[in-house]
């Protein structure tokens, strides 16, 4: 889920302008993990004017917890690819490491993964879990923790320009019985560590290729026009539009065998379109590939049979 920062950090990372939570999950009982969240860093903000705090933090900010974060660990390392509908959940693992004052177990101490675009000091956007991390103490000052990173690309989360590289960082809020619902809601009271500068892998935009080799069937020595497209998620339209000059392998295997072998490279056109020919040898299956960018993965399209005759 998105928090799209706009404003200067808090805690040396992310104090943001607005925290929007969709209304289709506004009910969710995860919802609130995030609003409180959002609560805090926003009040955090606005109560110190700051752009950081220290352990000496003023009264009307929160105090730095003694918390800190290791081995932050994205989709086991993996890019991950998101469409234009479906919610991604994306597995984060790492290690928390806390002073002995700090109680991990308490009810109201919460922690989490996230993701951010751009300078952690100032992020273009950010994604953070529906729920918090669950974690399993491995010592009297460290535990063990997994999370997720929810991406609803279908509710605005993500930008196009938002493909390609993010960081990861690690969160925890220690409540101390404070109610960010209460009108007598101390800020003061309120424990909170924010680290970036973990290595995520990149966030990409979900694609697709197409093929169609044609005439079916054909005779031995005839000309064969294949086409196809090449096309992947618009975060801004959530449709699926043409990735334009990419090569493409045009690549075929024989009815016996199982085993691609490259043709020849094409480029799509300013709307993603593939186009060429070759000529009827053998029956066999005809198929495009990509092999991806940073922004956008590889795709094999599903072989298409011709019948030489």
């Amino acid at each position: 889920m998105r928090i799209r920062a706009t404003v200067a950090a808090v805690t040396g990372a992310l104090a943001l302008s607005a925290f929007v939570v969709p209304a289709a999950h506004a009910a969710d009982s995860g919802s609130s993990y995030r609003a409180d969240v959002a609560k805090v860093l926003e009040a955090a903000h606005s109560a110190s004017g700051k752009t950081a705090f220290t352990a000496t933090t003023a009264d009307d900010a929160p105090y730095a917890l003694n918390v800190s974060f290791s081995g932050i660990k994205v989709n086991s390392g993996k890019a991950f690819a998101v469409g234009t509908t479906n919610h991604v959940a994306v597995p984060v693992t790492y290690t928390l490491t806390h002073g002995a004052e700090v109680d991990i177990t308490a009810a109201d101490f919460l922690t989490g993964p996230y993701l951010y675009k751009g300078s952690f000091t100032s992020p273009d956007n950010a994604l953070f879990g529906v729920d918090p991390a669950k974690c399993t103490a491995t010592s009297s000052t460290t535990a063990s923790c997994k999370g997720n990173i929810d991406v609803y690309p279908a509710e605005g989360d993500l930008f196009n320009s938002d493909a390609g590289a993010w960081k990861a960082a690690g969160l925890a809020i220690a409540y101390n019985g404070q109610n960010p619902d209460s009108p007598t809601f101390d800020i003061s009271k309120v424990g909170v560590a924010d680290q970036g500068g973990f290595t995520s892998p990149n966030v990409q935009r979900y694609s697709k290729l197409t093929v169609n080799a044609a005439p079916e069937p054909v005779k031995k020595g005839k000309t064969i026009t294949v086409t196809g497209k090449l096309s992947r998620a618009n975060w801004e339209t959530n449709k699926y539009a043409g990735y334009t000059g990419q090569s493409v392998q045009l690549q075929f295997r024989k009815k016996s065998s199982t085993t691609y072998t490259t043709v020849k490279t094409v480029k799509t056109d300013g709307t993603g379109n593939l186009k060429t020919t070759t000529t009827a040898s053998v029956d066999g299956y005809y198929r495009y590939s990509f092999v991806g960018t940073s922004t956008t993965p590889a795709v094999k399209a599903a072989g298409d049979y011709v019948d030489v005759q």
